[in-house]
């Protein structure tokens, strides 16, 4: 959490990447990268990360920097 807002996590062995709507399709075109679906429909701005994409640090670190940047563009709650 970061401000109140949820920017990245786990569910079950994926990573939780809210990487916002911008971002959103260039997302989705890496490798290991879906769509979130957590509430049975897809939620444009996340998405989910197989744990081959997040395995190496660094891979970690890039998803956690992209979340946090675009969660810092949000107004304060």
């Amino acid at each position: 959490m970061l401000g109140g807002y949820m920017f990245i996590g786990i569910v079950n062995d994926k990573l939780m990447a809210r990487v916002g709507p911008e971002n959103h399709s260039e997302a989705l075109g890496k490798q290991y990268v879906t769509e979130m679906d957590f509430t049975g429909k897809p939620m444009k701005g996340y998405v989910y990360v197989a744990p081959e994409g997040f395995e190496a640090d660094q891979n970690l670190v890039k998803w956690a920097l992209l979340c946090l940047d675009f969660v810092g563009t949000l107004p304060p709650k």
